[in-house]
């Protein structure tokens, strides 16, 4: 059997999630899918897969192979490409990482678009709340909303954001003032799961180096920023989210930011590649094709996210005198 024909069965299997999926995408047999993993692993000499009925998970060898495989196979896919002279013909899967609402929200539209124009790429997003090895795991571009680190990645900037904490009017008018950030303990908070479930960090204050950090127990917790800025348009409580996640409910009057002068710096928004990426045609006419469309929908948003008057003040309690 050819070792890279197996190699690319492999890759489909780790990216299908199973054999049968590998099967589907390749065309080829399950018999012939089975064939190819066990031909790679008498060839290495150690087991690349511990399989179960329903899925496949890679042994620590796998893990270390599958990497090398899937820089391999793009190499190839590149040299291919020079040899025959299609550098300026964009085709092939292009594959995409964000976080899942980034991705519905903001890429989404952007990638349909994008496969009107170019009909021979197909798009394979990868919706995660968690951090992604672009190298790895075979990414192309990941839009990413932080502070980056991996100094082997190829950034665009398209923006910033800014983390705010926001409740509704009604909630407002109807609750304590929060007017610095110790008074949230006094409030029902909306958290989310991968972001400060029982305490939230604010910049320490002027001629101080210690962050404020602020305990609570939430009063609800969500995986889900649509959860969460629904149950806060709602009136259940506080939350704290991007502004991009709420810049229309800001706008349209639903919910008012709080603590806007305890906000930490903002964050800023990249479209980011492996290095080298940029070369393929695939990857060249997706950035140049979805820059300018996310930066001009951040910048919408962040001027839609704009700190709004002071909320309303809540009544006073008790009698007031008259005159």
């Amino acid at each position: 059997m050819d070792r890279i024909d197996a190699m690319k069965i492999f890759v489909a299997a780790l990216d299908e999630g199973s054999l049968a999926g590998a099967s589907r995408k390749t065309g080829r047999s399950a018999a012939a899918v089975s064939r190819a993993i066990a031909f790679l692993e008498t060839h290495v000499g150690v087991p690349l897969l511990h399989r179960t009925t329903r899925s496949i998970k890679l042994s620590e060898a796998g893990e270390r192979y599958a990497i090398a495989c899937r820089k391999l196979l793009m190499d190839l896919e590149e040299a291919e490409r020079q040899a025959v002279g299609e550098r300026s013909v964009p085709h092939g899967t292009l594959m995409i990482t964000a976080t899942v609402y980034s991705g519905v929200e903001l890429l989404r539209p952007i990638v349909d678009a994008f496969m009107q124009q170019y009909p021979t790429v197909t798009v394979r997003m990868h919706l995660l709340e968690r951090p992604v090895n672009l190298i790895d795991e075979g990414m192309d571009l990941a839009l990413r909303i932080t502070h980056l680190a991996d100094s082997t990645l190829v950034a665009h900037r398209i923006g910033e954001v800014r983390r705010v904490v926001v409740a509704s009017p009604r909630y407002l008018a109807t609750h304590p003032r929060i007017a610095e950030p110790a008074d949230l303990s006094k409030h029902p908070v909306i958290a989310m799961q991968h972001s400060g479930v029982d305490s939230w960090s604010f910049p320490p204050l002027e001629k101080s180096s210690v962050p404020r950090a602020v305990s609570f127990t939430p009063r609800l917790v969500v995986n889900s920023v649509r959860a969460a800025v629904a149950s806060a348009v709602e009136g259940h409580g506080v939350t704290r989210v991007l502004s991009y996640h709420v810049a229309a409910e800001i706008k349209q009057g639903l919910l008012h930011i709080v603590l806007a002068d305890a906000e930490p710096a903002p964050v800023p928004v990249h479209l980011v590649s492996p290095f080298g990426r940029l070369s393929v045609p695939k990857v060249r006419a997706f950035v140049d094709f979805a820059l300018p469309r996310l930066r001009s929908e951040f910048a919408r948003r962040a001027k839609d996210a704009q700190t709004p008057p002071e909320p309303p003040t809540p009544p006073r309690r008790g009698r007031v005198s008259a005159g």
